[in-house]
């Protein structure tokens, strides 16, 4: 649920709470007013009854008309409301009850059941009547319960309808300001998946409240460490990967100038011995000849090391020609067990060296891992120059169901952290219905800036 309408529904039900706290308040008070209504009249009419006996004592009164109810008749009463008078002595009971309009039931059963379950409404208010300090008579006013009822509901809907605009009122304004409030919160959830998607430059707008403020800070902050980091890395990575390269060329040096010439010696006196045996001790010509195929051997073994690790074609006809070769030779090694096929699209020259060496060594490293574990039948490799990206892919129909783990291997590292260094993409992903897919992305920006 989103933050704002989760406030409002909190907002929301304790309004409701304290609504229903205000209706029970107002039940109280709507009684508590009948109450006192009744105690007032019939504190009043008792009055009128003490006035009528000291008039009848004193002898302004007439003793027949006692008790006189005229006054409170006349000054008209609630619609089934009664006054009861009850002698102590004996004597005739008399009551007075008004009857008006009776009162149209407004309300609904269901109100009028609880409401008479709490406050027990029409409840008789007794006074007693006293002469010459002995109670002569019980005056009783008994009110209507209809009535008291029907007030009751007229307050708690006119409260409730109140009540509810109020509520209403209160939050649209409060959803509007929480929303308002809560704009902030978006900007940082796009911006935090902004930066987990790999845009480490992206940052944060400043706010106007001070906790999205600090928060906004904190977040450009950790973003800025992550891309000094993240920079720091590529360079490190760059770094050695150069290193790792000039020490390739160096190991190719050192043995196409030592043990190249060697071989190269071996393999001219090997030849030399063996047309010199041939006429004086020909039983030596043999061996001769034998010493000759090894060292030839070597040889050709230490021409394709050093393939791997200088390929000449790649400095003098570029990383098209390098890959043509490179693929020519795989056929002919696997000869046939695995098929290579390369296509090649573009320019191959917009690429800067560094970035033609990386897709040069990600194709030799993907080719390695093909024949050591994929066991296909099938690979493509598809080279293409663009306006501003250079790509790479390398599909194959192997054993590969499920991607490796991340990491799992020196050459996937290798691969990545070459790619990471050039500031391109590398991902992997299983091909159908089976095998490896390796795709590698480098923006070509970049390499026009470094040429």
């Amino acid at each position: 649920m989103a933050l704002h309408w989760h406030l409002l529904t909190r907002i929301v039900l304790a309004g409701g709470l304290s609504l229903l706290a205000v209706l029970a308040y107002a039940l109280y008070q709507s009684h508590s007013l009948a109450e006192r209504n009744a105690v007032e009249v019939a504190d009043g009419v008792a009055r009128q009854l003490q006035t009528q006996l000291l008039l009848i004592e004193s002898g302004l009164g007439r003793g027949g008309s006692f008790p006189d109810f005229e006054l409170w008749k006349q000054a008209g009463g609630q619609a089934g409301t009664c006054l009861a008078y009850l002698p102590q002595a004996g004597g005739t009971p008399r009551s007075l009850c008004y009857g008006g309009k009776p009162i149209a039931r407004i309300w609904p059963s269901g109100f009028e059941s609880v409401y008479r379950s709490l406050f027990q409404p029409g409840l008789p208010v007794a006074r007693s009547v006293r002469r010459q300090g002995a109670v002569f008579g019980v005056l009783s006013f008994t009110a209507s319960a209809e009535t008291e009822i029907a007030a009751a509901w007229r307050n708690v809907c006119d409260l409730a309808t109140l009540s509810a605009v109020t509520l209403f009122a209160v939050c649209g304004l409060v959803y509007w300001s929480v929303r308002r409030a809560l704009r902030p919160a978006q900007t940082i959830v796009r911006g935090l998946g902004a930066l987990a998607s790999g845009e480490l430059a992206h940052r944060l707008p400043g706010f106007e409240l001070d906790e999205w403020r600090r928060i906004g800070i904190a977040v450009n902050a950790l973003a800025e460490s992550q891309q000094q980091l993240l920079a720091q890395r590529r360079r490190l990575a760059a770094k050695l990967i150069q290193l790792q390269e000039d020490e390739r060329r160096y190991l190719a040096r050192e043995l196409h100038d030592e043990f190249g010439q060697c071989l190269a010696g071996i393999n001219a006196v090997a030849s030399s011995v063996r047309f010199a045996a041939a006429e004086r001790a020909p039983e030596l010509a043999a061996e001769a000849e034998q010493i000759g195929e090894i060292a030839g051997g070597m040889l050709q073994r230490l021409r394709g090391l050093l393939q791997r690790l200088r390929p000449a074609e790649l400095e003098t006809l570029g990383l098209a020609a390098s890959l043509h070769s490179a693929v020519t030779d795989w056929n002919r090694r696997d000869a046939g067990k695995t098929v290579y096929r390369l296509q090649v699209a573009g320019d191959c020259r917009r690429l800067a060296d560094d970035q033609a060496l990386a897709l040069f060594r990600i194709a030799q490293e993907c080719q390695t891992n093909i024949a050591r574990h994929a066991a296909a039948s099938n690979v493509a490799l598809v080279l293409q120059i663009e306006e501003d990206r250079a790509s790479l892919q390398i599909r194959d129909d192997g054993v590969a169901r499920e991607l490796p783990f991340a990491g799992s291997g020196l050459g996937l590292l290798g691969m990545r952290e070459r790619v990471a260094a050039l500031n391109g993409e590398f991902s992997l992903a299983i091909a159908e219905p089976h095998g490896l897919q390796v795709a590698v992305g480098l923006p070509l920006v970049l390499a026009a800036a470094a040429q």
